[in-house]
């Protein structure tokens, strides 16, 4: 062997044995735990069982508590990474404490509320981690004198709209539809629900917030700033800090409300219904909202053909009667009647959207948080602001039905939403949008094969959208998040990368965001795949 060759061998064995060393240290969850436990017990009081609140890989409990929160099957293969430890809080002083330690121990801290993130950015990484999982800080104080509720990260909306109705039957609050989601990821990344267009978002209706920060202070509104309340109310909370409550202003909801579904295929002139559906839904009554879902299936008259289905699915804030007069004079192609209304509370509004088949039961189904359940399933997201042509939505239909399985949901802006200025809060997408798409494929088999031919399936779909949606930037929304957007390179802070997906998530307000990141967080503490990043 020439002088050349040992000296290359021996340089290979070097680094072979330093990489290894440094996988055996990102491994040794044993002292990684030891370190964890001695660095919180000099944070917090002895009373606190410290122990009993940090799981490591080797705990017989670490498995279903991290599958617990997973609503994403793709995140949950024998592959994917998994945190060194799980911290479940049960007061602030341990988040905070949390925070201390992660920081000075070098460790990247993921923050989970609900898990419903649909890229699992909340409880995945590149580089060794930590999870802060919310859930066990889930506490709801509920003031129908001041109509106002203070609502800890933890929870979930349905936990919320339960907590509500027990004490108000003419109370609500504007966000999203699936009881299992966290009020800490939801509201801080805009919170999307079906009184957008009579109340706007969940962050229009948010008067103060606690939040702790990189140092592991605990701050409310005054104390942190009218800067870092506007950017972790829509621009994601969770690049800048800990949300660990929200205060939220409730809304007032009749005592009668009604909800329907209408259905069409093509063969029933559903291209027709979609393209009134357009110029109806983002200007109608703001106490109604429509929204649309497409899909494609198998034809009822011709078992061997796809068809496309378009469904209408409603709330009205008022009766039935109303809502079949307006849409009679407003939205004759749907052709609703008052057969296809269903009339109740607010509540039962909630439980017909979660699922139609909990109609009729206890509000307190909304409090079972479903846990360990998941299956596989890609999202991605559009504006449109102009009305798409029958033409083309005919061009639309057939790459659908080509492509075989990714559906369409739009839904209507307008009302309320137009009302409000891009950069009131951190979420930019108001007027002149009317409405926003999110593509939906989910699937249940296994697999390298399977995952890829319905991530194709949808990304052709995006791609084939682009000539009909919001351009420069092509705008996304920050819930339904999507990587193929951009990602941040694991262990870097780049404000190149991080302008990428920012602007689309964003648009102008997202250089405010840096600033503010760049304040509360310059060493970029708080990160993920697609956080803010610092200013170059």
């Amino acid at each position: 062997m020439s002088e050349r060759s040992k000296l290359l061998l021996f340089v290979f064995v070097i680094v072979f044995i330093s990489s290894s060393f440094k996988r055996i240290a990102a491994d040794d969850t044993v002292g990684v735990y030891t370190s964890v436990i001695q660095c919180l017990e000099n944070t917090t009081s002895q009373q606190d069982h410290i122990s009993e609140l940090i799981y490591s890989q080797t705990n017989s409990s670490y498995t279903s508590l991290l599958r617990a929160y997973i609503r994403n099957a793709r995140m949950n293969t024998s592959t994917t990474s998994k945190p060194l430890i799980i911290f479940t809080p049960k007061q602030i002083s341990h988040v905070q404490s949390a925070v201390i330690c992660s920081n000075k121990l070098g460790y990247q801290l993921k923050i989970r509320s609900g898990g419903h993130d649909y890229e699992g950015l909340s409880y995945i990484s590149d580089s060794p981690f930590f999870i802060l999982d919310m859930f066990t800080l889930r506490s709801l104080q509920i003031d129908i004198k001041n109509e106002s509720a203070w609502i800890q990260a933890g929870a979930t909306l349905g936990e919320l709209y339960y907590g509500i109705w027990q004490k108000s039957k003419v109370h609500g609050f504007p966000a999203g539809v699936c009881p299992t989601v966290g009020v800490g990821g939801h509201i801080s990344g805009g919170g999307y629900g079906n009184m957008l267009r009579k109340y706007g978002l969940s962050v229009d209706n948010v008067v103060d917030a606690q939040i702790v920060d990189v140092n592991g202070n605990l701050m409310d509104r005054k104390q942190m700033g009218e800067d870092l309340f506007w950017a972790i109310n829509g621009g994601g909370g969770a690049s800048f800090g800990v949300v660990i409550s929200y205060k939220i202003k409730l809304v007032s909801v009749p005592e009668i409300v009604t909800v329907f579904r209408v259905e069409k295929t093509l063969e029933q002139n559903a291209t027709d219904m979609v393209y009134e559906w357009q110029l109806v839904a983002p200007k109608t009554d703001p106490n109604l909202f429509m929204r649309m879902l497409l899909q494609p299936v198998t034809s009822k008259t011709n078992k061997t053909q796809k068809t496309l289905r378009a469904s209408v699915v409603s709330l009205y804030l008022g009766n039935a009667d109303s809502v079949v007069g307006l849409l009679g004079k407003e939205f004759p192609k749907l052709g609703l009647k008052e057969e296809d209304c269903i009339e109740g509370s607010w509540i039962d509004s909630v439980l017909w959207w979660a699922d139609s088949d909990l109609l009729g039961k206890s509000p307190k189904v909304l409090v079972d948080r479903n846990v360990d359940s998941a299956n596989f399933l890609k999202r991605k997201s559009d504006y449109v602001q102009s009305p798409i042509g029958k033409k083309e939505l005919n061009l639309i239909w057939s790459k659908m039905i080509e492509l075989g399985k990714t559906g369409l949901v739009f839904n209507p802006y307008g009302g309320r939403m137009s009302e409000i200025g891009a950069a009131e809060t951190a979420f930019p997408h108001r007027a002149g949008n009317m409405f926003k798409i999110q593509y939906s494929v989910n699937w249940n088999e296994a697999g390298k094969e399977a995952e890829s031919n319905h991530l194709s399936q949808i990304r052709k779909l995006y791609s084939f959208m682009s000539p009909y949606v919001s351009n420069n930037p092509r705008s996304s929304f920050l819930n339904y998040r999507d990587v193929d957007i951009g990602v941040m390179t694991a262990g870097k802070n780049s404000y190149q990368e991080g302008s990428i997906y920012g602007r689309k998530y964003f648009n102008d307000n997202f250089d405010r965001l840096v600033k503010v990141k760049s304040k509360v967080d310059p060493h970029n503490f708080f990160r993920n795949e697609q956080s803010i990043p610092t200013m170059p």
